[in-house]
């Protein structure tokens, strides 16, 4: 093999350049893409700005003692300087595995598991249902649309009050089960039905969104498939689950996934609902929020950690459901 040599420069035709370190790179990148990293100089700001700051803070509380009693304070023309301690890791061992760690922490997470369950469960199914209903050929189709998606449209607020009066000792739902000579459940006073209710509201509340993202995941299946799985003698339910559902497979993953994050941090039905009336029903971050806001002295301190441990909660099953999603894929694959 003959090589070239460069007679001025000594160096061979067949030579690599040296590669530049990471300083220039980065400098040859900004030279290439400077515009594109101006436009997200602004994102990164707003994002250091409303969430990073926030989120640091909020750690920090965690490893303090603070409450509204010994944290910085204006009263009048006074100003009142924070005494708050740094205490370290004492506010997680408490909760985790204090005393009342129980009846404070571990019922509110078993009850928040079946809670995110139960909704997602109902969700995915009740959507799924009505998602295959709506792409079929139906008459007033568009109508139908209209009014299932009516709950996913109005306000959260609205539509939590709206069940709050009906869920009423005298409202429109124990009235109606009255005329039948049925039992009126204690909707907003007794555990059971609160959470019973509770989960209604948010399924209610939640369903047309798993409806529209289902039933456009089923739009974009290929119409052959069925055609040929019918020309196979293939039942409607061998379609179903040998067609359909594999095809929905990455849409169902990703809704999933977003109702499970959505549910576990739900805020405004549990809230809105119940308020400070039913402390058996309250999931972590409503309880997070009775601890932060709704209760004197008000503990800053226990609230960031209940947040911290939400956030940990999320990160660690959505690393372990990715995995596991990607896991699968491989073996279809294979």
């Amino acid at each position: 093999m003959t090589v070239a040599i460069d007679r001025a420069t000594g160096k061979r035709s067949g030579d690599r350049p040296p590669r530049a370190g990471r300083a220039g790179r980065l400098k040859r990148a900004y030279q290439k893409h400077w515009y594109a990293f101006a436009m997200i100089v602004p994102v990164v700001v707003v994002l250091g700005v409303l969430v990073l700051y926030p989120l640091a803070y909020g750690f920090y509380l965690t490893l303090t003692d603070a409450n509204s009693l010994n944290s910085a304070r204006t009263i009048g023309v006074n100003e009142i300087e924070a005494t708050y301690k740094f205490i370290g890791l004492d506010n997680y061992a408490d909760i985790l595995w204090g005393e009342t760690s129980y009846d404070r922490f571990w019922s509110h997470f078993i009850w928040t598991i079946v809670w995110t369950a139960a909704c997602v469960g109902l969700h995915y199914t009740i959507g799924l249902g009505l998602a295959l209903l709506l792409n079929q050929k139906l008459r007033g189709r568009t109508f139908y649309r209209l009014i299932l998606i009516l709950p996913w449209a109005v306000p959260t607020f609205v539509t939590v009050f709206g069940w709050r009066f009906m869920l009423a000792d005298s409202g429109i739902i124990n009235s109606g089960l009255e005329s039948l000579g049925l039992p009126t459940p204690l909707w907003l006073e007794d555990t059971f039905w609160q959470r019973f209710a509770a989960i209604m509201v948010n399924t209610w509340c939640g369903v047309p969104f798993m409806m529209v993202s289902l039933l456009g995941g089923l739009q974009s299946i290929d119409g052959t498939l069925y055609e040929a799985a019918e020309m196979d003698g293939a039942s409607a339910w061998q379609r179903f689950r040998h067609v359909t559902l594999p095809s929905l497979r990455s849409v169902s993953s990703t809704v999933v996934l977003l109702g499970i994050i959505w549910t576990f941090n739900q805020f405004a039905v549990i809230f809105l609902l119940f308020g400070n009336t039913a402390p058996e029903a309250q999931i972590l971050v409503t309880w997070a929020y009775q601890l932060g806001f709704g209760q004197q002295p008000r503990d800053f301190a226990q609230s960031a950690a209940y947040g911290m441990l939400l956030l940990a909660i999320l990160i660690v099953f959505t690393s372990f459901y990715r995995r596991w999603l990607n896991r699968n894929e491989q073996q279809l694959a294979i």
